[in-house]
């Protein structure tokens, strides 16, 4: 067993590749036997969760605090010291164990895995791996610092969001467009860090053997039961079923506010003319009230937030030098989730909250999987678990204190308009994704990247009408950190809505049921296929029309049904 390993953060931080060696050492070094394999799996474990625990603590400390000149300086070390000799160090035992011969009971996806990761793995990518990843940082850091003046007071990006709420046409409009241009003036830095990064994807697949970086991407991250043509066959879907849905919403929505021509700035208002949704007003406020929602899907999900806490796991407010976005991570250590966000009290916090929620409840519910190797969910489903959780969250926001019962319907139409045109958002970026890495010396130059943006954009999100501001829509790719921090991370959002939509369809009929099935699927971790992980979750993993028009009709129905609580 492996004797010493750091016992609180403080100590763990403090871990250089030095003390780390040994440990990677000894267990390439032990004898390996069927009587002792079992052991060695979990000392193998116990040191990667340690080490990927590091990792995590130093990405939440930059991010929290983009300012923090010793936070990145440890990431940055990290990145350089630690991170290529650790995935030196796994690759080593993964072939170790591949080598052996030996396949101990309950380890049959994981080795699946690890054959795919270490027939991708070479040491002469650690390195460029690293300085891609130090790259990013700049785009954190040049999109973090993005602030506006407004009425005499700086605001960064995510502050000024709350303005597309206000019913004042003019104030919506010169709010967006002040927004727009400020992140348009970086679009040079950006495309900078865009014309880096590209060259070492290109190398990180040429020295893995592979034909292009899509197909070192669909590897690494072991997508073995769909293809880019499904992928490509699933935004043709959307196009045929999803496209017509918005169109109609955005109609309903042009008609409502009674204007000749739907803008951008229009399209986040309140269509029914109402004030804002302004649910909370404190971080206290927006705890105590999602811990009532949670209480009134599951119980056991409630005592789970309270948790969170109470142990301090949540970094919810917006503010100065925080990276944008929103996500959900892991301390695998103390198998704790840490939810991190930029709240500016609208009801689309409300709902981040629990879409981040349902990825901690995950976390939770693998916390008795010994192994890390059978915790690592493929994310076509780890997506499921937040957009389930928002869909199984919607009835009851009215047992939050935070909405009245015409709010919750309001809330409802306006959370069911949004899925559909994420499914819009992300067949465009999934197909601009393709399109950069199919083309990849054209798409090297950011100024290429935003004509094609654009013509996607023009096909997918047909409804707001953008005259004026072309350049400023060409641009908008920037904006989405995916393409620059994830790639390739996006279609998951699209497929795993699928399912989400589904086990909320079996809600409608035995909501209980639903929950449980959810709850069971998500304990499994990554211990069965991703079809078994949907079909755990009474689910159907697919890409075909029929299936989404389904989920489509039954959104647009209960969208009518809330309209008639107005």
């Amino acid at each position: 067993m492996l004797q010493n390993l750091p016992s609180s953060t403080e100590n763990l931080l403090k871990w250089t590749w030095v003390e780390i060696e040994p440990y990677y050492k000894e267990l390439k070094d032990r004898p390996l036997t069927e009587e002792n394999v079992n052991a060695w799996l979990k000392d193998w474990s116990d040191l990667s969760r340690h080490v990927s625990e590091i990792n995590w603590r130093l990405e939440v400390l930059t991010t929290v605090d983009t300012s923090n000149k010793k936070s990145e300086e440890a990431l940055k070390k990290f990145f350089d010291k630690i991170f290529p000799n650790m995935q030196k160090g796994e690759n080593d035992l993964k072939k170790k164990l591949l080598e052996s011969g030996l396949e101990p009971k309950g380890f049959e996806i994981a080795l699946r895995n690890m054959r795919a990761e270490a027939d991708l793995f070479r040491d002469e990518n650690l390195p460029i791996i690293s300085e891609e990843q130090k790259i990013c940082l700049d785009y954190d850091k040049i999109a973090g610092a993005q602030t506006v003046l407004w009425e005499g007071e700086e605001r960064t990006i995510m502050q000024m969001s709350p303005l597309q709420l206000e019913n004042d046409r003019a104030i919506r409009e010169k709010a967006f467009k002040l927004v727009i241009e400020r992140q348009f003036a970086d679009f040079e830095s950006l495309g900078e860090v865009w014309s880096r990064l590209m060259p070492l994807r290109r190398k990180i697949a040429e020295n893995a053997g592979k034909k292009d970086y899509r197909e070192y991407m669909w590897q690494q991250k072991l997508r073995f039961d769909y293809t880019p043509q499904d992928a490509k066959s699933f935004h043709n879907a959307i196009e045929e079923v999803v496209v017509p849905a918005v169109v109609r919403a955005y109609e309903r929505r042009r008609k409502r506010l009674n204007v000749d021509t739907l803008r951008p700035w229009d399209t986040k208002v309140d269509q029914f003319g109402n004030e804002p949704l302004r649910p909370f007003k404190t971080m206290d406020e927006l705890n105590a009230g999602t811990k009532l929602i949670f209480d009134n899907v599951d119980p056991e999900l409630g005592r789970r937030f309270q948790v969170m806490i109470d142990e301090g796991l949540l970094d919810l407010d917006n503010r100065k030098n925080k990276a944008p976005g929103g996500y959900c991570t892991m301390f695998p250590v103390s198998n704790r989730p840490f939810i991190f966000m930029n709240s500016v009290g609208t009801h689309q916090d409300v709902q981040t909250l629990l879409h981040e929620g349902g990825h901690s409840f995950h976390v939770f519910e693998t916390a008795n999987i010994d192994l890390i190797h059978n915790i690592n969910t493929p994310m076509e489903f780890n997506e499921v678990a937040s957009m389930a959780m928002e869909l199984l969250a919607s009835p009851k926001l009215i047992e939050s204190g935070m909405y009245t019962e015409s709010e919750t319907a309001r809330a409802r139409i306006e959370h069911l308009e949004i899925c559909l045109l994420l499914w819009t958002l992300l067949a465009q970026a999934d197909a601009f994704t393709h399109w950069i890495y199919e083309n990849h010396d054209l798409a090297t130059d950011p100024v290429k990247c935003s004509e094609q943006w654009s013509l996607l954009h023009d096909r997918y999100m047909a409804g707001p009408d953008w005259s004026g501001l072309e350049q400023y829509k060409a641009a908008s790719w920037q904006a989405i950190l995916h393409f620059y921090k994830y790639p390739f991370y996006i279609i998951e959002y699209a497929l795993a809505q699928l399912g989400a939509a589904q086990i909320w369809a079996n809600s409608l009929t035995d909501y209980e049921g639903a929950v449980k099935a959810y709850r069971k699927a998500l304990s499994l971790g990554s211990t069965v296929t991703l079809p078994e992980l949907y079909n755990a979750a009474n689910a159907k993993f697919a890409f075909d029309a029929p299936t989404l028009k389904r989920s489509v009709d039954l959104m647009e129905q209960i969208i009518e049904d809330m309209e008639s609580k107005l």
